[in-house]
């Protein structure tokens, strides 16, 4: 396991060196949860229908929640908030938006509502835009090794993947 640690190491420095943000600790993620909770929603109270409906990321209002995989989700309205109770798989947003690039290098990082992809229908975020551009160089690859690393990772806390990642966790694009 240490030539992984090594390994992650390198690559993180590696998009430093590359003018991308590396993660500070308040945006590495110390719950071991599988919903990023931010201030008690996810995905920090924006609303996951608004990205695929008006094609940008909305405010969510406290009026309208719904729960699902544990986390609370606000919207922008009672219509949006009906359309993710029907079918929260389809808006709800992949590795429980925790940061894509970061699944795919076997961390949970924050994600942040402003650096978003829809892929494959799907939504994805990133830990800031900095990080998003690194992702989008290769985002088929960064998605197979996120794809991987996900079900190893989803019920460990970030602090606990850094010291440690469990077997069979991949770096990086696939």
């Amino acid at each position: 396991m240490p030539n992984l640690n090594k390994a992650l190491r390198g690559a993180l420095l590696t998009m430093a060196l590359a003018g991308a943000a590396v993660p500070t600790m308040t945006q590495v993620v110390s719950a071991a949860q599988e919903v990023n909770i931010v201030e008690g929603y996810a995905v920090h109270g924006f609303d996951v229908v608004a990205y695929f409906t008006e094609g940008k990321p909305v405010l969510g209002d406290s009026r309208y929640t719904a729960e699902h995989g544990g986390a609370t989700y606000r919207f922008a309205s009672a219509e949006h908030r009906d359309l993710f109770a029907g079918n929260p798989a389809k808006y709800a947003p992949q590795y429980g938006g925790f940061c894509a690039f970061g699944t795919a290098m076997g961390r949970k990082f924050d994600g942040d509502p402003q650096a978003w992809a829809i892929v494959d229908d799907k939504l994805y975020l990133n830990l800031n835009k900095d990080v998003q551009v690194k992702w989008k160089e290769n985002v088929p690859g960064f998605l197979r090794g996120a794809e991987n690393n996900w079900p190893l990772i989803r019920h460990l806390a970030d602090s606990r993947l850094e010291a440690s990642p469990p077997a069979g966790v991949t770096l990086g694009a696939q």
